[in-house]
């Protein structure tokens, strides 16, 4: 298997693990409060929606604006809409050649990323936010060893310094890590998420 079908696959698994959460959600859910600092689970699935969307036309090549990635009122129906968007971007980038394609993501900066570097950017997100989605309705997440090892070695890359978490960033600081954290929890606090939450 080459570097890039299985950063694909990895990608695929993580966004279907995802939508297995979100398509238990309920308009009833939408108020829930989520790990995510001062997102409710309705903005948290405009998000995930409209950041599965950007994605899916960056994979394309094409070169989008700030303004297309930024989230959008739900649908009536907030989880058939997230499947819908969820599915658009696996497909997009099983149809990627290479790699190597530029793959421009306007929230990250002004130079292109490579696809394989733009998948796994999704991947831990999608991981992550699986985690954020099955807190906030209750539910358990199971996360296969291989696409939790995967999400870690992502997660491990992202810098942790003030100029790039924190508040109006993806992810918050850091927090300590336990030499006996499962490799989930691991990626959780690398990216400031306590597997502790709410409490």
């Amino acid at each position: 298997m080459t570097e890039l079908s299985q950063i694909r696959d990895g990608h695929a698994r993580a966004v279907r693990l995802s939508t297995q959460i979100a398509e238990r959600t309920t308009p009833a859910d939408l108020g829930r409060a989520t790990p995510c600092a001062g997102w409710t689970l309705a903005d948290l699935l405009s998000h995930m929606i409209v950041q599965h969307r950007g994605f899916a036309v960056a994979a394309t090549g094409a070169q989008t604006v700030l303004a297309e990635w930024e989230p959008r009122p739900l649908s009536d129906d907030p989880a058939a809409e997230y499947i819908a968007a969820a599915n658009d971007v696996v497909t997009a980038f099983a149809d990627v050649p290479d790699g190597d394609r530029e793959i421009w993501l306007p929230e990250l900066g002004r130079r292109p990323f490579t696809a394989s570097d733009a998948l796994a950017f999704q991947l831990v997100d999608d991981v992550v936010h699986a985690w954020d989605l099955a807190r906030a309705i209750d539910v358990p997440l199971d996360v296969d060893d291989n696409l939790a090892e995967a999400a870690l070695a992502v997660a491990l890359r992202v810098p942790d310094d003030a100029a790039r978490r924190g508040p109006g960033f993806a992810f918050a600081r850091g927090l300590p890590v336990a030499d006996d954290a499962s490799t989930l929890d691991r990626t959780l606090l690398l990216l400031g998420r306590s597997p502790a939450w709410p409490s």
